[in-house]
């Protein structure tokens, strides 16, 4: 009961964010964007950028520990480095993050093996570019670059 409750809070809690958006003429989910890192079993770091404000609250639910279903990290990775993410070459693409319970094998790979692999990725190898690391899990929120 408690996860419909939760379920339906979020619903309306979008529902409304989406109505305030429209009138004041900001796109829906549009927010200050925030960014977050997450670390998988290779111990790498990995930080991303979220625009959407119920992803972020969602990301922020999950490191306050409310949120422990849907915890793991997915999006469609874009081939090329960006300011907050330098360690990498390749990002996500921040219209495309969200968060999985759980995902079919063929997105699943490592922070570091995604980059040894990178040229490959969009074909046989994260088919669609799409990106979701099983063991990947939030570990903060970080600060704008």
């Amino acid at each position: 009961m408690s996860r419909l409750t939760a379920r339906l809070g979020a619903l309306f809690a979008g529902t409304l964010l989406a109505l305030t958006a429209a009138a004041s003429g900001a796109p829906a989910g549009a927010a200050d964007p925030a960014y977050f890192e997450f670390t998988d079993y290779s111990q790498e770091r990995f930080v991303f950028r979220l625009d959407d404000g119920a992803k972020i609250a969602q990301a922020r639910a999950i490191l306050s520990g409310t949120e422990r279903e849907e915890v793991h990290v997915h999006g469609r990775i874009i081939k090329r480095t960006q300011p907050y993410n330098t360690r990498w070459s390749y990002h996500l693409d921040p219209s495309t993050v969200d968060f999985f319970a759980s995902a079919i094998e063929v997105c699943d790979a490592s922070i570091p093996y995604v980059e040894d692999h990178l040229d490959e990725a969009g074909g046989a190898f994260l088919p669609g570019s799409h990106w979701c690391p099983w063991e990947s899990r939030l570990t903060r929120e970080v600060t704008a670059p």
